[in-house]
């Protein structure tokens, strides 16, 4: 994924436990801006709270 610098097998890592939220159309499974942001934010809370 291009805006994450993450390869596919990364996403669909993430993908799977619905750490990153996804909708498929079709054959295509596209992820919305607000889910990599909500995304970014979650992980980012996360690490300051550790």
């Amino acid at each position: 994924m291009v805006r994450l610098q993450l390869g596919i097998s990364a996403v669909y890592d993430l993908l799977r436990p619905r750490q990153l939220a996804s909708i498929t159309l079709g054959h295509a499974r596209r992820i919305p801006a607000h889910a990599l942001t909500d995304f970014i934010r979650t992980r980012l809370e996360q690490e300051a709270a550790a």
